[in-house]
């Protein structure tokens, strides 16, 4: 089915998913996600994240690749001069690994790719601040594959840039917000000498603040956290966002969990298809809360829906919090009474929160529930009214008070069954196969098996010739049963054709070689990478390639970050190879 009003398919929407090691790659893989971007130990947006290793890419893009996801890698700092030969080389090994594309923010390592290889896909990263047509517009020299939008535009402006730009958009739709223009941010450098630009934010937003006005301090009761966005979780604007032309739809996390890759990308699939099967339902209640329960600030749409601060920015807590339970209307020797407003089981961990997250707060696991006094089995429900028991040494109730809210912050019953999609024997994902079938006595059965996702096909023919049945003869209800005993691969047959002449017969062990041998040879072509164009480079010599620099920046029509900045800590002049940095800007 299509969107209903820009013609889009299921198979034209990417659901991409972040991946900061192995278990959130296997998480996103085996939940639903289209598509995964990660980083590498050097020139990532990330760098406090776990990251793979440059020389893990082939490993990384086959595991991908034999399952039909997309790997892409994000290249998404402003680089040094000094850095380009490191860069060219992980770009070259990009190349060779089969990377599907670099998410990519500064314009200068643009030009060295194209250098290397004129089709090598590039993303305009977010990072970019692309949120107009024209600056779409001015990137399409370059012959970028697609834009990453910035968090800041609006359902409006996104349709107007896919109207008039004419380039495949990708837009956040889950995870943390900047304060600013995404990276953009000076704070932490200034502060802390850790460039946003360089992947080393400090988080500079997510501290207390005091408001001045005018020189005097305004009273700001317990909003503390003035810079502090919630988090965007645009799940119930899908339809509107596929209607918009999007086409990609990214989930943040790449310093996440894994059972917080399985939980987002298991939602957004669900979102995503059943738009496409034509079910105009939204998330549930339940489906929210699970979202809440691996990591919120509260949620928001962010500036999706145009601009309203007060719901971008709460300001009473910067951290996450899970699901909301209710408040404190009674403390007791041994528990609270509380009226729950989220269902509560044994084992869920609560916190308690009197409006000072600055200050210690008490929380710890529910050891314990009554309902009217009285223990009960299984899990509260929303609207009751319960006695909750904490851990004996978990909390200190003196220093809970009536009208304390209570979070849930989390739930081991739902990390478990998240786990469990992931950590299998089995393959995460299956793929059809047609085989087709043909063979007369005293010839070879010759088989064609057809992997229809990857599109590749291969032949196996029997060892031995046919021969003519005596009893039972060979049919096609035979070999499905042979041929469709797939189980433990990524493969399940969907489709046979026979042109079997005679009554003819084959032993079982041989249908059953054929069958192996069929499957090591599809199995094989999955994880091939893509071919790309590569441009021969001159023997190394003066400089970073040969005898000419890699980028040539007097050549590029970008605007450059005006020298004045002084130098770093480190010594090193604060100069970019492109001007996507947030100093004052000179042509």
């Amino acid at each position: 089915m299509s969107s209903r009003n820009t013609g889009l398919t299921r198979q034209d929407v990417e659901l991409l998913a972040p991946a900061g090691d192995w278990d959130c790659m296997r998480a996103a893989v085996a939940n639903g996600a289209d598509a995964i971007f990660f980083g590498v130990e050097k020139f990532n947006a990330r760098a406090r994240a776990n990251n793979f290793r440059m020389d893990e890419l082939p490993e990384i893009m086959a595991f991908l690749h034999s399952y039909g996801v997309k790997g892409f890698l994000t290249f998404n700092i402003l680089v040094f001069e000094d850095e380009l030969r490191d860069a060219q080389e992980l770009i070259e090994v990009c190349i060779d690994s089969g990377v599907d594309a670099v998410i990519v923010q500064d314009l200068g390592l643009v030009k060295l790719i194209r250098e290397l290889s004129p089709d090598f896909p590039i993303h305009g990263s977010t990072q970019m601040t692309i949120t107009s047509p024209e600056a779409v517009e001015f990137v399409k020299p370059w012959n970028m594959e697609r834009v990453v939008l910035g968090r800041e535009n609006n359902l409006k402006q996104i349709q107007v840039i896919g109207e008039q730009a004419k380039l495949p958009m990708e837009v956040f739709v889950h995870g943390a917000l900047c304060v600013s223009y995404s990276g953009q941010c000076l704070t932490s450098e200034m502060w802390g000498g850790r460039s946003a630009n360089r992947g080393e934010c400090a988080q500079a937003c997510r501290l207390p603040y005091d408001l001045i006005v005018d020189g005097e301090q305004k009273p700001m009761g317990d909003v503390a956290y003035l810079l502090s966005p919630k988090d965007l979780a645009a799940i119930d604007i899908m339809p509107e966002l596929i209607e918009a032309g999007v086409t990609s739809f990214k989930i943040e996390g790449r310093m996440k969990t894994p059972e917080y890759v399985a939980n987002v990308v298991s939602k957004y699939r669900k979102a995503i298809d059943l738009y496409f099967d034509g079910d105009d339902a939204r998330p549930s209640k339940e489906e929210i809360r699970e979202l809440q329960q691996s990591f919120s600030r509260g949620f928001t749409h962010g500036f999706l829906e145009g601009t309203n601060n007060k719901q971008l920015v709460e300001g009473t807590f910067p951290k996450s919090r899970g699901v909301y339970l209710g408040r404190v209307e009674k403390v007791l020797r041994d528990g609270v009474v509380c009226k729950l407003e989220a269902p509560l089981k044994r084992g869920d961990g609560i916190v308690f929160d009197a409006g000072d997250p600055t200050k210690k707060e008490e929380g710890g696991r529910v050891y314990d529930w009554r309902r009217q006094g009285v223990k009960q089995e299984g899990e509260a429900g929303e609207g009751w009214i319960i006695d909750i028991v904490p851990g004996r040494n978990d909390v200190d109730l003196r220093r809970v008070h009536v009208g304390d809210r209570i979070w849930k912050t989390s739930d081991p019953a739902l990390d478990k069954r998240l786990r469990q999609t992931y950590e299998t024997e089995k393959p995460y994902r299956v793929f059809p196969v047609y085989v087709r079938a043909v063979g007369h006595a005293g010839g070879l059965l010759s088989t064609f098996w057809t992997d229809v996702q990857k599109g590749t096909m291969v032949r196996v023919d029997s060892e031995l010739e046919l021969e003519i049945a005596q009893k039972r003869p060979m049919d096609a209800a035979l070999l499905e049963e042979q041929f469709g005993r797939l189980g433990g691969t990524v493969f399940q047959l969907e489709k046979l054709d026979t042109e079997l002449h005679g009554d003819v017969i084959l032993p079982m062990r041989e249908l059953n070689g054929i069958r192996r041998r069929a499957v090591e040879l599809l199995a094989a072509e999955r994880p091939k990478p893509p071919v790309y164009r590569a441009v021969p480079q001159p023997a190394a010599g003066a400089g970073c390639a040969g005898s000419r620099r890699i980028v040539d920046l007097r050549r590029l029509r970008v605007y450059q970050a005006v020298p004045g900045s002084g130098r770093s800590r480190s010594g090193r002049r604060q100069t970019y190879c492109s001007g996507y940095a947030a100093h004052s800007y000179a042509r």
